[in-house]
């Protein structure tokens, strides 16, 4: 029989762990789950051990549900290694607790921190030899619906856990590797381009961000957010006293106005609002909300600047003032993620319901 998982593993930016400690937390006493919550601060992970089997019919979380996970992952068994022929010893225990189960891939994790970065090179050199030795065993498929899961805390330390594809991120340890283009003019590109990756699916982009639709750029300067959406083809109002790129003003799908963003208005409902402005978040909150209940935009992409002390509390106060906000417009769907290209920050998608 195959061994249910013990607990969850969430990878996080370091710095984040209490943010990631406490929803991890609510998610076990949502579900009724008595499990102990365990973290290090700036470790870049969160351990969550319910001391017992999960249910079969246990909901688990995904990366996509936890705002300031990059990656949330199941595990069965915590195995110390030995210094040399770590490949056995993970075999052994992975066809002891799941001898009938086959794999689709193998996903390697480790740490985004100052003690994580160098298992880089050792999951990078111990995969070939896993991967064969567990093809030898007869571990992989096709067409299986399960990932295989090793997170290393260490090159002494293993979880081992699986998972369906769809409850991990699409990136290994949760990051997004993206390359800034040499036209971009800030790397503020990154964190549009990752937005637009971690908050909507491929068929909503096609969707929802259509050659000839209008956005408006809050905050504009120099233009890093504008530029991404040029190369889809939208038509950009880019607001900001400062000045653009001088290869942004030269595009005709761009109309650059000094403005301030907190005040300037559009003539018609757009299509996009784009913010990304540093300023308190409740002031950021109240400005998004009130284009939602004025019906000036249909989607909208947005920062948040999180305080360094009560992240959460300023998170959930923002939430409450956009959903109060927009509430006689038909209400807003609010998707919300600590992003890898983010720093003190979170990034919001919302979208007007009606």
């Amino acid at each position: 029989m195959n061994s249910p998982p013990q607990g969850l593993i969430a990878l996080t930016r370091p710095g984040f762990e209490p943010e990631v400690a406490v929803e991890l937390s609510r998610w076990a006493q949502t579900h009724g789950i008595p499990a102990a919550v365990t973290m290090q601060v700036r470790s870049g992970y969160v351990l969550l051990d319910a001391h017992a089997p999960l249910p079969d019919d246990l909901p688990l979380p995904s990366w996509r549900e936890l705002v300031f996970a990059r990656e949330c992952m199941p595990w069965f068994d915590r195995l110390a290694l030995p210094e040399r022929d770590r490949v056995r010893p993970l075999v052994e225990n992975i066809e002891h607790h799941h001898p009938r189960t086959r794999f689709s891939a193998l996903r390697l994790a480790f740490p985004d921190s100052d003690e994580g970065r160098p298992l880089s090179g050792f999951s990078r050199r111990l995969r070939p030899h896993l991967e064969a030795a567990l093809a030898d065993a007869g571990k992989f498929a096709e067409r299986a619906r399960e990932t295989l899961v090793i997170f290393f805390p260490s090159s002494r330390e293993a979880f081992l856990g699986n998972a369906p594809a769809a409850l991990l991120s699409a990136w290994e340890n949760g990051i997004p590797r993206l390359r800034l283009p040499a036209a971009a003019p800030s790397r503020s590109a990154l964190k549009l381009a990752e937005a637009l990756l971690v908050l909507i699916d491929e068929d909503e982009r096609t969707r929802w961000l259509r050659p000839g639709m209008k956005a408006v750029d809050l905050g504009a300067a120099p233009g890093g957010w504008t530029w991404q959406m040029v190369q889809r083809g939208l038509r950009v109002s880019a607001i900001d006293n400062g000045r653009l790129d001088a290869r942004l003003l030269a595009s005709e799908l761009v109309d650059w106005q000094r403005a301030d963003g907190f005040t300037w208005r559009p003539r018609g409902r757009v299509d996009w609002l784009l913010c990304d402005m540093v300023e308190q978040p409740s002031r950021i909150a109240e400005l998004v909300g009130r284009w939602f209940a004025q019906r000036l935009c249909r989607y909208a992409l947005f920062n948040l600047k999180l305080p360094m002390k009560k992240r959460l509390e300023a998170l959930e106060d923002a939430r409450k003032r956009l959903q109060r906000l927009t509430r006689e417009a038909g209400g807003i769907e609010l998707r919300c993620k600590q992003l890898y290209h983010d720093r003190e920050e979170v990034t919001l998608f919302a979208r007007a319901i009606s």
